[in-house]
Order: C-alpha cells, then sequence, then structure tokens
C-alpha cells in the first residue's frame, strides 16, 4: 500500500493533516452552566481543598480511639450537623455526626450508627465496632484535590460533571474555544433539493447536504453555510475562495477522483491548500482529499456517492475539526465491537462495514449494494473498520475491531 498511497492507514492520515491546522480563538468569560458541549479553553484550578474540611462519610458517632475500650455506655454531648461548625468533644462522650458534616477536633475516627445500640443520650458500643481504626470513615481535607490543583484541564468538551466541579470550586464562568465555522459545498450537476417536484430518472437528492450538516450538530461546531455548486471550475474556485474566507474548515462532496468533471483536486491547490493525501486505502471513500491553508483551514474533499461521503464525515472530518477546536482528545480510541460474521471475502483496504449492534453485545453486518445504498446505512447504527487482511490468515475476521456510531 505504501507504494501506491501517502499513508497506510487512515489515522496517520489524520495525524499528517492534523498538525498543519490552526486552533480556533478563545471566547472569555462564558457561563458554566451555558457551556455544556464547548471546549473548555483554560483548566479550572481548585480555590481550595476538596473536601474544605476533615467531614464524616457518614451517619454515626465522632470518638476517640480508647473509648473503644469500654463496655459501658457512653455520653453523647453534642451533635455535628452539615452547614455548620463542629462542637467541641467532652471527655469520654461521643458526638453524634451525620455525613458531609465537619469532624470536631480531637476526634480520631467515625462509628457507624448500626455499630451501636442507642438509648436515649447515651450509646453502646457493638461488637462490630470494636475494629474501628484511626481515620475510619472520615474523609481528610484535601483528599479529592488540594487548593492549586488543576481538577479539569482545558481541551475538554464541557458536561455536566465538569459543571459540577466547576462550581464546586467557585468557577461561575468559563473560557471556552470558539465554534469551528464549517462549510459545506456539495457538486453535481445531477444533484439538487426536488422539494415540489420528482427529480429526473438522471437526477439525485442531495442527501450529502443533509446527512454531513446532520453529523456537524455539535455545540463546538457553526456551520455557517451549506453550498452546492454545478460542474463548473470557475464556480468551483470562486464558491471554496467565499467560502474559506468565512470559515475555519471547507467539507467539499464529489470531483475529487479522476474523471473529466473531478475539478477539486485542480481547485484545491489553486486556492493555495497544500495536499497532504489524495487517496486513502479504504472502503468506500478511497479518492478522499486533505488539504490546508498557509492559515491552518481544512479542506477535505470527499466523494459525492453518498455513504461515502457520509462514512468520511463521521471517520475523517469530525476528528479533523475536533483538533481545530482545541480539544485535546480530537482522535480518541474508538470502542471495539465482536462481529456475528464478517464473511469470507478480504480487501487489501481498510473496509468500512455498516452494522447493527445486538442484543447480544455484538454486531451484524447490514447488507449492501455499494456506496450508493441510503437503505442499508438508514438500517445501519454505525460501521466498523477492518483493517486489510489475508484470506488464509483471517477466513473469518470477527474481530473485534473499531466502532464508529452515527
Amino acid at each position: 500500500m505504501a507504494a501506491k498511497f501517502a499513508f497506510d492507514r487512515p489515522d496517520d492520515a489524520l495525524h499528517a493533516l492534523a498538525g498543519r491546522l490552526a486552533t480556533t480563538q478563545v471566547q472569555p468569560a462564558i457561563e458554566v452552566g451555558s457551556a455544556v458541549g464547548r471546549v473548555l479553553a483554560q483548566p479550572i484550578v481548585a480555590d481550595r481543598d476538596s473536601p474544605a474540611a476533615d467531614v464524616s462519610a457518614m451517619d454515626g458517632y465522632a470518638i476517640r480511639i480508647h473509648q473503644l475500650q469500654t463496655s459501658r455506655p457512653i455520653s453523647i454531648s453534642a451533635q455535628a450537623a452539615p452547614g455548620q461548625p463542629p462542637p467541641a468533644m467532652v471527655e469520654d462522650a461521643v458526638v453524634r455526626i451525620f455525613t458531609g458534616a465537619m469532624i470536631p477536633p480531637g476526634a480520631e475516627a467515625v462509628i457507624k450508627r448500626e455499630d451501636t445500640q442507642e438509648s436515649g443520650h447515651q450509646i453502646r458500643l457493638s461488637d462490630s465496632a470494636m475494629t474501628t481504626r484511626v481515620g475510619q470513615h472520615i474523609r481528610r481535607a484535601g483528599e479529592n484535590a488540594s487548593a492549586g490543583d488543576r481538577v479539569i484541564p482545558a481541551g475538554v468538551s464541557i458536561h455536566a460533571g465538569h459543571v459540577a466541579a466547576a462550581i464546586n470550586f467557585s468557577c461561575f464562568d468559563v473560557d471556552v474555544f470558539a465554534p469551528v465555522k464549517v462549510s459545506v459545498v456539495t457538486t453535481g450537476d445531477e444533484v439538487g433539493m426536488f422539494v415540489n417536484e420528482s427529480p429526473k430518472p438522471w437526477q439525485l437528492q442531495n442527501s450529502n447536504s443533509q446527512a454531513i450538516g446532520s453529523l456537524l450538530r455539535r455545540p463546538w461546531i457553526d456551520t455557517v453555510s451549506s453550498t452546492h455548486c454545478v460542474d463548473d471550475k470557475e464556480t468551483l474556485i470562486q464558491t471554496l475562495t467565499d467560502r474559506l474566507a468565512a470559515s475555519d474548515a471547507v467539507i467539499l462532496t464529489g470531483g475529487v477522483s479522476m474523471g473529466d468533471y473531478d475539478y477539486v483536486p485542480d481547485v484545491v491547490r489553486h486556492v493555495g491548500g497544500k495536499v497532504v493525501f489524495h487517496g486513502l486505502p479504504i472502503r468506500p471513500g478511497k479518492p478522499i482529499l486533505g488539504a490546508a491553508t498557509p492559515d491552518g483551514k481544512l479542506i477535505l474533499g470527499l466523494p459525492g456517492n453518498p455513504v461515502s461521503a457520509t462514512i468520511g464525515c463521521r471517520r475523517m472530518a469530525l476528528p479533523l475539526l475536533a483538533k481545530i477546536s482545541g480539544l485535546n482528545q480530537w482522535l480518541p480510541p474508538a470502542p471495539f465491537i465482536h462481529l456475528e460474521d464478517c464473511g469470507y471475502k478480504t480487501l487489501p483496504l481498510h473496509w468500512m462495514k455498516l452494522i447493527r449492534l445486538t442484543t447480544s453485545g455484538t454486531a451484524e453486518i447490514v447488507p449492501s449494494q455499494g456506496s450508493g445504498d441510503l437503505v442499508s446505512m438508514s438500517h445501519s447504527d454505525g460501521f466498523v473498520e477492518v483493517p486489510p487482511t489475508v484470506a488464509d490468515q483471517s477466513p473469518n475476521p470477527s474481530g473485534p475491531w473499531p466502532f464508529y456510531p452515527w
């Protein structure tokens, strides 16, 4: 494969192109609850220890260890509750304490309430309490994080857990990266949106613009335009030039192969794009083109066939856009899944196979008639990537293989 393609593996191509891309600008002081799904640009730092003090891990009684040696009833001198300063420990007495309450000064452990026999203002320790150790059932100050620790790194997509932690450390506003501005350009004289009339047999509905648009609906992406361009070189040059001026990335479909009307490779070079790869050992989508402009903008040319375009967007476009967005895990490892039956046919390519998940926790291949079969894609939950195999080594390769859900 090395003699025919610039890269043997899709991930190698992604890394090579990603290194040429610029990250979006920073938007400061966004209210953290409104920033869910956005990419954090500055780390969240603990403003104090967490917990801020020693606290009880459960309901029970705060004691000194030497009190375990008595079999007599022990008096309850006070109560420690969450949200209140702790009471003082009284000699030869315990303090009733609740989960999350501060440990009274001098207390050495907490005995679970169920390990005592309660009677009015006294308790008697059960045998199960006698093995209590110093520090047991106490959450120490700073055991989650110390003041000054980075508790959430930059480059993560903010979720509810991040919001909770940020508020806990008094971080009400966060700096985030601006959403990636993406333009989608579909091409082809045969393609259109036929809403009030049926397309002729030689015409196609523009499913690519809608499928790609749906994959791009993420808080860290801003799809600024979706344009269709006929198969005319000068028109495509002007369209791509205009879209690059308004975008961080342009995704094109169609016109990337070797036909008489496949103008995209020449047009990309004409507008200053540096082509990193044109063709990868993948099926479907082998003619895919990846380029970057001198100022770090992405140009990705996907094949026009709708299954190829949709798979290419999921497998190649989304990671590259994630890199532009500032996500540190822009190419996260895909989950692996076993196939019930991969079949005996093999290819010297990375084969993206449409699959649907089964109730047994595996997946089955969705029968397909090729990269124009939108019916098969509609029946799938995503696709697996089966690497190049040799029939006599893997006559029925069931995996596990990396899974890319829609």
